[in-house]
């Protein structure tokens, strides 16, 4: 009874928390009911028997995913109102497209059938003589081994569009030019300089600066206004 009871509340703040996901105006609020329904879901895991599962969800998901998506909505600094300010012009098509879906999901559910067996599988512990661990490893590289790296590939390419949205070309970076660098001779980059022991600074001439400048178009300029001419490549003392 206790069970039936904070599986049907955990269920109702997970289908509460993932509907204002989607409808928040915020996006900072969205991740962060995001994580709210991960950490029911991790919850519902729980109450079926799969404590792997829900360590995970909340480990991987809400620890490293979820801080994700806050850290990339942050850098992408997207003007929600100009966003907000074309909604009434796309309304038909994405009304449109939420009635497509809308029908094929009643069109699903309407010739879903639960197979007689499937109620002694209901919230059923792991395969005696083997941990829950081992049996979700299993079932995942074994029977699920094609979708679980199509998972994985979709995670990657949401990874490099998101890491192409927020690269910007700020002219006070400096930018590295390979072939400058390796047509460069040892004379021209290093001085071997012998230092008596126990001689400061002062006494062997003082710090020495790079002998190549760097070219106009590999020098950055700092918010100050001021160049940059070591670029990474410093005197060398042997």
């Amino acid at each position: 009874m206790i069970t039936t009871i904070f599986f049907y509340l955990f269920s109702a703040i997970l289908l509460a928390s993932a509907a204002t996901v989607v409808s928040a105006r915020n996006p900072v609020h969205s991740v962060l009911f995001l994580i709210l329904a991960f950490f029911n879901a991790a919850a519902l895991f729980l109450i079926a028997g799969a404590e792997f599962l829900a360590m995970i969800l909340v480990i991987v998901y809400v620890g490293a995913v979820a801080v994700l998506f806050l850290f990339v909505v942050m850098m992408l600094d997207i003007d929600f109102d100009e966003l907000r300010s074309g909604f009434q012009r796309y309304l038909p098509i994405g009304a449109a497209v939420g009635a497509v879906l809308f029908i094929e999901l009643l069109m699903v559910f309407s010739g879903w059938k639960f197979a007689p067996e499937a109620v002694q599988f209901h919230a059923s512990p792991a395969p005696a003589g083997v941990t829950n661990t081992e049996a979700v490893g299993m079932l995942m590289y074994t029977d699920y081994i094609l979708l679980f790296q199509l998972a994985g590939l979709v995670l990657l390419v949401a990874m490099v569009g998101a890491i192409v949205l927020t690269l910007r070309d700020r002219k006070t970076s400096r930018h590295q030019d390979i072939a400058v660098q390796t047509a460069r001779k040892v004379e021209e980059t290093l001085t071997l300089v012998s230092v008596p022991l126990g001689a400061s600074v002062a006494e062997t001439g003082g710090f020495l600066r790079p002998m190549v400048v760097e070219p106009p178009e590999l020098v950055g300029s700092d918010d100050a206004g001021h160049g940059h001419d070591d670029h990474g490549h410093g005197h060398g003392h042997h």
